[in-house]
């Protein structure tokens, strides 16, 4: 089984870079961009940041769920998404699926035009960051779940 180990040790550092990335935009840029920008100028500093991080993000997005479809096939997982004491498989899942639409779907096709042609950049760029901290906490309980259940506690 040493693809399993390879898929295991991919995932793990696909999940580290890409909530830890989430986790320094949410808690380190965001804030520092609220404190030292004007309300006007935030969501045009936040994008230009964006710009450099997304692509990075969608290649680490894009392993992780790879990585975790190929683990599930391999060992036969699927029947655990019918018992709900696993349910951080489904938690990984749901948050994968939220990131990825992100990237891949809203972003580019609708998020990006609407926040160049933005009425309340203000109002826009304090929801985005709310809206980050709500993620970065789903996915923090997630990975704890995760790596909890893995190693065999039951919820």
């Amino acid at each position: 089984m040493d693809d399993f180990i390879i898929a295991r040790a991919l995932h793990v550092l696909a999940v580290l870079m890409w909530i830890g990335g989430v986790a320094f935009v949410t808690a380190v840029l965001m804030p520092s961009i609220r404190r030292t920008t004007s309300a006007e100028e935030r969501l045009a500093v936040f994008h230009r940041f964006e710009g450099r991080f997304a692509p990075q993000a969608a290649f680490w997005v894009l392993l992780a769920g790879a990585s975790g479809f190929w683990m599930t096939h391999r060992a036969d997982l699927w029947s655990r998404f019918a018992d709900p004491s696993y349910w951080w498989m489904h938690a990984m899942v749901l948050v994968w699926l939220a990131f990825a639409t992100m990237l891949f779907v809203i972003e580019p096709l609708f998020l990006h035009k609407r926040m160049e042609a933005s009425p309340d950049p203000a109002r826009d760029f304090a929801t985005m960051e709310r809206l980050h901290w709500v993620a970065l906490i789903l996915s923090l309980v997630t990975v704890l779940g995760a790596v909890a259940g893995s190693h065999g506690w039951v919820f």
